[in-house]
């Protein structure tokens, strides 16, 4: 699976200076449905080691920091966090 995580994003031309730059991106609300999977964080786990298992991919980890509404890559133990399914990746990036 690519790792489109800016596929939604516009590009700015122009303002203050000539240089392109990235508009703040907004992703969809992802809701829960039965067959995605939830864990429950331990001492030391973090969303690009928890992207690798669950995905293949630790470029991943912005999905479940977003989805978790996380704003850092770290996980404090207890946490528990959901783990949306491939299908719902895709409402997510747009591919």
């Amino acid at each position: 699976m690519m790792n489109r995580r800016y596929g939604r994003t516009r590009v700015k031309q122009g303002g203050a200076t000539p240089k392109s730059h990235y508009a703040t991106t907004f992703y969809p609300f992802v809701s829960a449905i039965k067959s995605e999977e939830h864990w429950i964080s331990q001492e030391g786990d973090r969303c690009d080691n928890l992207a690798y298992k669950f995905y293949g991919d630790a470029s991943w980890w912005w999905v479940i920091a977003h989805v978790n509404g996380l704003t850092t890559n770290n996980i404090k133990a207890g946490t528990e966090l959901r783990i949306p399914t491939p299908n719902q990746i895709k409402g997510i990036t747009g591919i």
